[in-house]
């Protein structure tokens, strides 16, 4: 009986358990030792075993350093959202957070010291002890770059996870905290909208740099209602504010507006609000090359001056 509870449990934390679970099942020290001896049990970790075999899955691993690291400790970090799918793992250490009166340490684990980790910040997945989507990437904010956290936020929301209306109310309540500012300059640069006639303005300014010429607004082309026109370069640009709280039928209504476009036989481009307000260099770059693509390149002048040979 007291076997058969001890693989039920190691079933059900992917392969592992901890001595204090041995013990509390009834087994002694005399029995876990002799266990070890004849393979039955391989430690992984100070206090810490597989049962079987020593082989594990990540899922293992993960339960391993999170049973090694004792009462209050919880996958997070890199390891959370490599459990919640949201990023792949680029290291072999395995991230755990621990209040900060432990102080554990094991080959292998990056150990976070907390004062506090709230009930509302810690949950279970897969029977794993593990920070929640928000706290995860909040903790991704303290270690990855723009983009990368970006790619993050952007796959959470993927698979609903998270939405930009909850993240953004979790983040006003952290303000302060350590990983909370990346996070909202990127919500804060999604959601980014100039007034029309202040982005007609810059876009306009930028527009003629790029000589381009003065496009038509606020047409109506192949069906569509469209931001900025050039008739004759076949060319439409729409400006994209409120990113992360575009609604699935408004992204479908986007594709169908591009769909129309391309088939049309014209081009189109998309830039944010932000970056015509914050990258209007990138802008421009991007509208001088379109220029260039349609009226190809300058045409030699005619040679003047010369006889007929």
């Amino acid at each position: 009986m007291r076997a058969k509870s001890a693989w039920a449990l190691a079933i059900a934390q992917h392969g592992v358990v901890a001595l204090f679970q041995l013990l509390d099942l009834g087994y002694t020290l005399e029995a876990i030792k002799h266990r070890v001896t004849i393979g039955r049990l391989h430690p992984i970790h100070r206090g810490v075993y597989a049962v079987g075999r020593r082989e594990l899955t990540r899922m293992g691993e993960w339960m391993g350093a999170v049973l090694a690291c004792g009462d209050g400790a919880v996958l997070s970090h890199e390891s959370a959202a490599a459990l919640w799918a949201i990023r792949k793992e680029t290291r072999s250490e395995i991230h755990v957070s621990v209040p900060r009166s432990a102080d554990p340490r094991h080959a292998g684990i990056e150990v976070h010291r907390r004062s506090a980790l709230p009930s509302e910040d810690s949950t279970s997945r897969r029977n794993i002890p593990v920070t929640e989507p928000v706290r995860a990437l909040i903790d991704l904010g303290t270690r990855l770059r723009p983009y990368a956290l970006e790619a993050a936020i952007n796959e959470a929301d993927k698979l609903d996870l998270i939405d930009s209306a909850a993240l953004g109310a979790a983040l006003q309540d952290r303000r302060g905290e350590r990983g909370v500012r990346p996070l909202r300059w990127i919500l804060e640069r999604g959601e980014f909208v100039l007034t029309d006639s202040e982005l007609e303005r810059r876009f306009l300014r930028i527009a003629k740099r790029s000589a381009l010429g003065k496009p038509l607004t606020q047409q109506w082309v192949n069906g569509f209602r469209v931001d900025f026109y050039w008739p004759e370069l076949s060319l439409v640009v729409e400006t994209d504010g409120l990113r992360y709280h575009r609604t699935p039928s408004e992204q479908a209504r986007d594709r169908l507006r591009d769909q129309a476009h391309v088939a049309a036989g014209m081009k189109q481009l998309r830039f944010t609000h932000w970056q015509v307000r914050y990258d209007p260099k990138q802008v421009e770059r991007t509208l001088r090359a379109a220029v260039s693509i349609e009226r190809g390149p300058p045409s030699s002048p005619p040679l003047t001056g010369l006889r007929g040979l």
